[in-house]
């Protein structure tokens, strides 16, 4: 920072050491390139504990689990990390071999996980032992040219050991007695796995860096799912009328306008997470951090619908959490000019503080103008990274406050000594006063910041310190 930069905006000096910590923002070193991780697919029949064992041999807490069967519907990939190796684990629905309707879809996912996957994971209830089921998917596996493991679960004593020996009988090798619930035999199990994977993985599934990351939020049945299907041209998520059919984020590599984004296409909110119970509670919790692990949000809205107030509170948890917004109006071949009229008029009247955000009417049922989504995530990526130069910032502000000076408060009028932006990711910038500034100036400085400076569809944060005068040589403040 120059001395020139650090003079206040009335012509007061300011100590260097008091400003320093506010120069700029380091930028982040480039990202290396994503390394190659091999993937391993858990699959089985409902509620054998698959979730339960995932998050056994993840370490932590990640995988919905819940006693009612059926409550992972996708295939869902997360990262493990075992004596020093890391690989991915993909957790996915129910496999029933004649399923139908919602079903069906699940078991098409579980599928083609083991299509993708480098090494598959079996896992069995050894207290129910093999069923028609289990032995469908045995005869797929056996077929298979990927590497098998069978996980005979719930085996919590020694007592269950002995119920593993009828799994034999599905031709896979040597059934592993585990107990997702209690831990038991899962530290051999997932030696057993990182052996059976191949020195070079398949592909690279869900690597982390590189892609910018995109959110795919809102409320239950707007279409998410869907519209994530028609941009990666193939059925990555359960889609289904039933509203709520996506539970666990879904992470998928889709190419935009030659350009590969990373898209997370999360549970509906029905309910604030504190308020929320069961599925729906961590369902909320993974939607929350999936937001706050991206770095540009599309909140999905249903054109042809009234917003709700499901609606606001999603745009209001993308803001709230920093992170660049567009908002896509899905269903737009079901909305005719009455319901235009009638949109434009909720949108003035209940998104007037998100007026930066950029919008895109769209379709994901006919494909309608979905190829504008992407110069719309760089338009609001690149307002999050932006930075104003301090000098800039302060001429800027100096004349600004000129011919704006700041609301009389408490008989005295405060002074803006100093901006600069303290941080980009999103746009933070800290004025330095002489008083507290009222919440409606704030918002003045932001929309002109804007109408200058830009940061459309990107939050911009306002922080103001009130500095004390320090007592000068005379006993003068």
């Amino acid at each position: 920072m120059t001395d020139e930069s650090l003079e206040g905006l009335d012509g007061t000096w300011s100590d260097e050491a008091e400003w320093a910590e506010f120069d700029g923002v380091s930028a982040p070193e480039d990202a290396a390139p994503p390394v190659p991780q091999p993937v391993l697919a858990v699959v089985g029949r409902p509620n054998v504990g698959k979730s339960t064992l995932v998050n056994r041999l993840l370490g932590r807490r990640e995988a919905v689990v819940q006693d009612t069967p059926g409550v992972t519907r996708d295939r869902v990939a997360y990262d493990a990390l075992w004596n020093g190796r890391r690989f991915t684990v993909v957790d996915t629905g129910g496999w029933e071999p004649d399923a139908k309707g919602l079903m069906a879809s699940v078991a098409a996912q579980a599928e083609l996980a083991m299509h993708t996957a480098d090494a598959v994971l079996l896992v069995v209830d050894a207290r129910v032992g093999p069923t028609e089921t289990e032995e469908a998917v045995a005869r797929v596996l056996r077929r298979s040219k990927r590497p098998v493991l069978l996980a005979a679960n719930k085996v919590d004593d020694q007592r269950g050991v002995s119920d593993v020996h009828s799994l034999w009988s599905l031709g896979l090798g040597e059934p592993m007695p585990v107990s997702a619930l209690h831990g038991r035999g899962s530290g051999d199990l997932l030696d057993a796995v990182l052996e059976a994977f191949p020195e070079t993985p398949r592909e690279v599934f869900g690597a982390s860096g590189g892609p910018r990351r995109v959110a795919l939020v809102g409320k239950p049945n707007v279409g998410k799912s869907s519209l994530l299907n028609k941009l990666t041209g193939e059925e990555r998520s359960v889609v289904h009328d039933v509203a709520g059919t996506t539970v666990d984020p879904v992470d998928s590599l889709v190419e935009l306008d030659d350009e590969v984004w990373r898209f997370v296409d999360t549970a509906g909110l029905r309910k604030r997470v504190k308020t929320a119970s069961g599925t729906e509670y961590y369902a909320s919790l993974r939607t929350k951090a999936a937001i706050e692990a991206a770095e540009v949000a599309i909140v999905l809205i249903d054109g042809s619908e009234p917003l709700s107030e499901q609606d606001l509170r999603v745009i209001t948890m993308v803001v709230e959490a920093g992170r660049a917004l567009v908002i896509a109006y899905n269903k737009w071949d079901l909305v005719d000019e009455d319901r235009r009229r009638q949109l434009e008029k909720e949108i003035d009247r209940e998104l007037v503080r998100v007026r930066w955000a950029e919008r895109v009417n769209v379709s994901a049922k006919t494909g309608r103008a979905v190829a504008k989504l992407a110069p719309t995530l760089r338009t609001a990526l690149d307002s999050w990274d932006t930075r104003v130069p301090t000098g800039r910032l302060n001429g800027w502000l100096s004349e600004l406050v000129a011919a704006n000076p700041p609301p009389v408060r408490g008989g005295r009028q405060p002074k803006i000594l100093f901006a600069t932006q303290a941080q980009t990711r999103p746009p933070t910038f800290v004025l330095f006063t002489t008083g507290f500034l009222e919440a409606g100036y704030r918002r003045f400085l932001e929309r002109k910041l804007r109408e200058t400076f830009g940061f459309v569809g990107s939050p911009v944060r306002i922080s103001v310190r009130v500095r004390e005068r320090k007592a000068n040589k005379g006993g003068r403040r």
